[in-house]
């Protein structure tokens, strides 16, 4: 049977992989996304307002046999998140569905389904770690569990099957991506190198020392097109991350022998990127125009407050990959090597000097 991906969030960090990875498989891929960001070529690109019911219309005669939703829309607080995003998934769904073509419908969210959304991220009695996914929701408000729910109300209406992906803090390649940490490392370490400041870690002693996992985008495109396609990802959620685990201690030197700068000493109080970035947007001008990059604005690039959030949590955060193991998805990705192979597809496509 003919597969013809549907990718909701086709240029972002976990799209665009996921989009060059079935394109090499055969599929026949659909994007839509924003449009402000140039999308994976061979993907027939759409442009659609997801907040609408009205993107019917523009997702009219696709018909695909899978989708993926890798998008979401950051609004002010949880109840504002909750309503977007959530329908978000129910007009997709609700406009593809009908035609009775969808065989699968796979939805990415993360480790926030444990942790709790950023208006109450951490506070809740957060779970033993590493999380399962057998420790189910939090009894707070959150985004996630509506687009779940949303996901499994179309389900039952239209007839696929569905599978839920959550990963944690995700290395990936995507410009515009308002959540990439190893984008966000990579600027971050330019800007050190260009102004001699040494690379200090902005997160939290407990992250410093503690273990910890991480999600290679390219991993994960693997892990989506598994489960919709295996049965045995049928109607399942899954946690998914790269196989390994870390201490920053121990990789955050080896990130900064990578590009020739000095790794400073944990310092005495946490010192978040976000306060210390006031002079990025002129630095990074100069150092674009230094080395010819291909953009200029620092904003495209690195994402302070997302990497603050992660890396500034006060408690362990490790994942539990069994589920997966025991379903057949036995993929494995080093990190450090995914970091690595990151950074030298940014050189590549000239977003950091070389």
């Amino acid at each position: 049977m003919t597969n013809k991906a549907l990718i909701i969030g086709s240029s972002g960090v976990v799209g665009s992989a996921l989009a060059e990875r079935l394109l090499a498989e055969g599929w026949e891929v659909h994007g839509v996304s924003r449009g402000r960001t140039p999308g994976v070529p061979g993907v027939r690109q759409i442009s659609a307002d997801l907040t609408s019911p009205d993107v019917a219309q523009a997702l009219a005669g696709v018909d695909p046999s899978h989708v993926f939703i890798t998008a979401w829309s950051r609004q002010a607080n949880e109840e504002e998140n909750i309503r977007v995003n959530g329908a978000m998934v129910k007009n997709v769904l609700d406009a593809v569905g009908p035609a009775g073509s969808v065989r699968h419908v796979a939805l990415v969210t993360g480790l926030k389904h444990y942790l709790g959304p950023f208006d109450a991220y951490g506070k809740g009695a957060v779970p033993i770690t590493p999380f399962r996914e057998e420790q189910g929701r939090q009894d707070v408000p959150n985004f996630y569990y509506e687009q779940e729910d949303r996901l499994f109300d179309a389900a039952r209406q239209y007839g696929f099957t569905w599978s839920v992906h959550r990963p944690h803090t995700i290395i990936g390649f995507a410009v515009g991506n308002a959540m990439n940490m190893g984008q966000t490392l990579a600027v971050y370490a330019a800007l050190c190198r260009h102004t001699g400041q040494p690379f200090v870690f902005p997160g939290s002693r407990q992250q410093w020392e503690g273990l910890v996992d991480m999600t290679d985008a390219r991993l994960l495109a693997r892990h989506l097109q598994w489960a919709a396609t295996d049965p045995a990802g049928a109607d399942e959620d899954f946690n998914v991350v790269n196989g390994d685990v870390f201490r920053w201690q121990w990789l955050w030197p080896r990130l900064a022998e990578y590009f020739g700068i000095e790794a400073a000493p944990l310092p005495v109080e946490i010192s978040p990127l976000e306060s210390r970035m006031n002079d990025a947007p002129a630095l990074w001008r100069e150092i674009a125009a230094q080395h010819g990059l291909a953009e200029a604005d620092v904003t495209r690039l690195a994402s302070w407050w997302h990497t603050d959030a992660d890396l500034g949590r006060p408690m362990e955060v490790i994942t539990d990959m069994t589920k997966s193991r025991k379903a057949g998805f036995l993929d494995y990705q080093g990190t450090p090597e995914a970091f690595f192979d990151l950074f030298e597809r940014l050189k590549r496509e000239k977003l950091i000097p070389g």
